[in-house]
């Protein structure tokens, strides 16, 4: 019975850390700008809730933030209040993102484009149909005969010399 209770404990974790590695990818602009408002403050001010409101606030005026970024800042913005609770009680950030996610569910839509130039062409083609037109998308290029995975991986192959320019 110990052996069964030990199996069931190893795999249960195995579950919950893919499960937060998964929250990870689903958030992950969230995740970086909830983790750039949290180190902008020293950590005795992470419990004082218009601390951390200032705190976003500062933040998402920067003039120089990236797109991604604003984007995120402005799904925030109208539930400062609520980003400020969890935040405030230590949680860690990919849970405070995914309460955040509870509220807007757009906030974790917002994902970061996937660099291809550097891949190698294996690794292109092990992408799903759905990464591949998204990085497509992303350099402006459109692929209107493409049925099959393989005609989207060369797609993408052919046009890389497009990944630096957007």
């Amino acid at each position: 019975m110990k052996l069964f209770s030990m199996i069931f404990a190893v795999a249960m974790a195995g579950i919950l850390s893919t499960e937060v590695s998964a929250a990870g990818e689903d958030c992950e602009v969230c995740i970086k700008v909830i983790q750039d408002i949290r180190d902008m403050l020293d950590k005795e001010d992470w419990s004082k809730k218009p601390m951390v409101e200032e705190a976003m606030a500062k933040y998402c005026a920067n003039k120089e933030l990236p797109p991604r970024e604003k984007k995120v800042c402005y799904y925030i913005d109208p539930i400062k209040r609520d980003v400020a609770q969890p935040f405030s009680t230590g949680m860690p950030v990919d849970k405070v993102c995914k309460r955040i996610n509870q509220k807007n569910a757009e906030v974790c839509g917002v994902k970061f484009p996937i660099k291809s130039a550097a891949m190698p062409k294996e690794d292109i083609a092990k992408l799903r149909v759905k990464a591949l037109k998204k990085i497509l998308a992303d350099r402006g290029v459109e692929c209107k005969n493409c049925v099959e995975k393989s005609e989207y991986v060369n797609r993408v192959i052919e046009t890389a010399h497009l990944d630096g320019e957007l």
